[in-house]
């Protein structure tokens, strides 16, 4: 029974060629631009995900501030100072913690040879390359050990190295911070950078060796990654944990702030999922029109073969026969319409390459730009749409072919 639909529907495909290629045709933009605009909401999303990659997801940073609110028994503008045992504090009440590192920085006068800067430096743990989703270029991160044994090593920025360097070689030399003598063990990748920010100037130090700079007794910031989906949760816990180890209250948003970046990715995903779902629905009507003219198309057909149903008839065919017979047809001419238009999307795409995004304001940002990502889940959206408005388009020539009666069908001239 297949093998005689497929030779019915090839049969009158081929009869009418030039009709069913710009039948197909219609289809396959339909379906092309269904592909492309799905394909453009991923790349969006995917965009979004690497700009805050760059920075770290997981990550939340705790800053220090001034109290708004009376607390136990204080009175509102008290300044809130972080020490050692508040890192101590969250990494006991909060096991989600994977990775916790205090801060202390400072600007201070980079030195080497007769060229002078005036950067930040900042004291950390040697878990902040994970902390901070920095990615180490040549040389090494310092360590453990380093920390131990109050090592002054310092870890330069891409733009500070070139600054400092130019092309020369960086690594085992020396360069003077406030005039104290660092070696330089390691540089880093470059991070993508908004405008004048310095994120690819600053110079990393251990933490214990930041305390020949500058004070270390209180801190800057802290800042920690974590393992959990509950992030909301986990921010207020800090907030808890914090406002009773210094006596604020909990709702006071001025005394600690509290930077989580999922916060931020969430917004964005609700954004992306929303674009997507405009761009379906645009590229729905858009493959709609393929199919109101893959409708047209089969009414023609049914009028013109009218002696033909009437004979298919006659000689003992049903309704049902009739109505699968130019089904069949349809759908035979969606499906070979979306498979080229498929390879024309994915033609669009390759010719296509990055469509500027971030890297429109951002140095290193090329990872922020779209890319149109024909993934597997946007093909299996696209093939649904497609069926559906393939089966809408056929069904209604099927069915008028189906219900005319033989009698009539016979007598049609």
């Amino acid at each position: 029974m297949f093998r005689d639909l497929f030779h019915e529907a090839y049969g009158a495909m081929r009869y009418n060629r030039r009709r069913t290629a710009l039948t197909m045709l219609g289809m396959a933009w339909g379906i092309a631009t269904v592909v492309m605009l799905l394909a453009y909401g991923d790349g969006f999303g995917q965009a979004c995900a690497n700009i805050f990659a760059n920075f770290g997801t997981k990550l939340m940073i705790l800053v220090p501030g001034r109290t708004s609110m009376q607390a136990g028994g204080q009175k509102a503008g008290v300044p809130v100072r972080f020490t050692m045992d508040d890192v101590e504090t969250l990494t006991t009440n909060l096991p989600q913690i994977t990775h916790i590192t205090p801060e202390v920085s400072k600007q201070a006068n980079i030195q080497y040879e007769t060229r002078t800067f005036a950067w930040n430096v900042t004291g950390n743990y040697p878990n902040v390359l994970s902390v901070r989703a920095l990615k180490l270029g040549t040389g090494r991160f310092y360590n453990a050990e380093d920390e131990m044994q109050h090592a002054r090593v310092a870890v330069l920025g891409s733009e500070a190295k070139e600054k400092l360097f130019s092309g020369r070689n960086a690594l085992g030399e020396h360069v003077r911070i406030d005039g104290l003598s660092f070696e330089v063990v390691g540089i880093l990748k470059p991070k993508m950078q908004e405008g004048d920010d310095d994120i690819n100037r600053v110079i990393y130090i251990p933490f214990t060796s930041m305390s020949d700079l500058k004070d270390t007794h209180y801190l800057d910031s802290i800042w920690f990654n974590y393992e959990t989906p509950e992030y909301e949760r986990l921010e207020q816990s800090a907030r808890d944990v914090m406002a009773t180890q210094h006596k604020f209250s909990q709702a006071d948003r001025r005394a600690m702030r509290v930077f989580n970046l999922m916060t931020q990715v969430h917004q964005f995903e609700i954004i992306t999922m929303g674009l997507k779902i405009l761009l379906g629905f645009i590229g729905t009507l858009t493959l709609g029109i393929g199919g109101v003219g893959l409708m047209n198309i089969m009414l023609v057909s049914v009028t013109q073969r009218t002696r033909e149903i009437g004979v298919e008839k006659a000689l003992g065919a049903r309704r049902r026969h009739i109505l699968v017979q130019f089904l069949a047809e349809a759908l035979a001419i969606t499906f070979i319409g979306g498979v080229l238009g498929v390879v024309l999307a994915y033609a669009v795409a390759l010719s296509v390459g990055r469509l500027t995004l971030y890297s429109a304001f951002a140095k290193n940002a090329a990872a922020g730009d779209i890319r149109l990502i024909i993934a597997p889940g946007t093909l299996i959206v696209a093939a649904i749409i497609l069926g559906a408005v393939g089966l809408i388009s056929g069904m209604v020539p099927a069915i008028r072919a189906s219900r005319l009666d033989p009698i009539e069908a016979l007598r049609y001239e």
